[in-house]
């Protein structure tokens, strides 16, 4: 029971589209009745001028400018929570870097295992041969996708290619991912710190190799996962069979979700999975997104505000919040500079060899 003599104020600077899926009245309701107020950000105004100061800063804005504006409001009030750092996104927001800390996780499970799909990133689409994609792991059809990955309507442009003649009308740089048949169906994981749910999503049907072939030079896919799971009668539907879909085991996506929240240091995004038909019990992660649709996700806004108060009170108790999450963490950012829709550069080895630079260069609920 929510101590209603606390009250709690949540700063949000999100795009106009975010704010308007995000930012809805049973939200700010619920959450009001338990003592937390959602207030809009001017973002005409400088942020540090802005206040009372929130007790938690909620965002999902880029620049530079927005990065400084956070430093300085996290050196002016240090106890504010910054959900999430700006450095973690940062991440993210190349689909190298975002999927190199699934192969830093260690998870150990006798029945099932997990991967991530093998991919190359291209920076000369016309240097990019058949022969030199097999040297590579890689073979038709593949996937395309833009290098970076920072929530614009360009980043989710992804198109399965079947042919090199398919390849050379992209644009690079672009990440070449392998198509792996998964059943057409792919499972989106959603994670609000401690909170995961899981559902299943259409996805592109499998693609035969006999097929290859017969198929134009490529197919654009990047809203199929989104498609109305409501829509049962139709030819679509009736081939991905989704109700027959078997959803992977729970702990092992509680492992997962654990996992990827320690290593990305976030605590609003989600991960998509596939089941590798090659392998019945093999899962691969095929992308992770920072502060995803969540309005998409049944029952969203208790979720939500159950964790706005957990996080806020642990605070306000001196417990601090989540494991990891900082106070002032954008603060740190001064001295060291440290997220659907179907098929991140630190240091370490990365699991992809770029091809070549230009000039040499049904749902289920755990709870972790």
């Amino acid at each position: 029971m929510a101590d209603l003599s606390k009250r709690f104020t949540v700063g949000y600077a999100l795009a106009p589209k975010k704010q308007a899926s995000f930012i809805q009245l049973s939200l700010v309701n619920l959450a009001k009745e338990k003592g937390i107020d959602f207030i809009q950000i001017d973002m005409n105004k400088p942020l540090i001028e802005q206040g009372p100061p929130f007790d938690c800063v909620l965002h999902k804005m880029y620049g530079e400018d927005w990065k400084d504006q956070l430093i300085q409001y996290s050196v002016k009030y240090p106890n504010v929570l910054i959900i999430d750092s700006p450095e973690a996104i940062e991440r993210l927001h190349n689909r190298i870097t975002m999927l190199q800390v699934v192969t830093e996780l260690e998870i150990e499970n006798e029945t099932v295992s997990f991967g991530i799909p093998k991919q190359a990133v291209v920076y000369d689409a016309k240097i990019v041969s058949e022969s030199y994609l097999n040297s590579e792991g890689l073979k038709f059809p593949v996937i395309a996708k833009p290098l970076v990955a920072d929530g614009s309507a360009k980043s989710h442009k992804m198109v399965l290619v079947f042919n090199k003649d398919g390849l050379s009308k992209l644009k690079p740089p672009l990440v070449l991912q392998e198509f792996v048949n998964h059943g057409a169906v792919i499972f989106k994981v959603y994670v609000v710190g401690d909170y995961v749910k899981c559902v299943k999503r259409k996805s592109l049907p499998d693609v035969m190799e006999e097929n290859l072939g017969k198929l134009e030079s490529y197919l654009s896919f990047s809203q199929v996962s989104n498609l109305n799971t409501c829509e049962k009668n139709d030819k679509y539907y009736k081939l991905m069979n989704l109700d027959d879909a078997e959803l992977p085991p729970l702990s092992f996506l509680t492992e997962i979700a654990r996992g990827l929240r320690r290593a990305t240091k976030l605590y609003l995004f989600n991960f998509d999975l596939i089941r590798d038909n090659r392998v019945g019990n093999r899962y691969l992660v095929i992308d992770i997104n920072y502060f995803p649709g969540y309005a998409k996700m049944p029952n969203y806004e208790r979720v939500m505000t159950d964790f706005f108060w957990d996080v806020l009170s642990k605070n306000d108790e001196g417990k601090g919040g989540f494991e990891s999450l900082q106070k002032g963490s954008c603060e740190k950012e001064v001295r060291m500079f440290v997220g659907g829709k179907g098929y991140g550069e630190d240091e370490g080895t990365l699991p992809v060899s770029p091809l070549k630079r230009e000039e040499n260069e049904n749902a289920n609920t755990i709870q972790v």
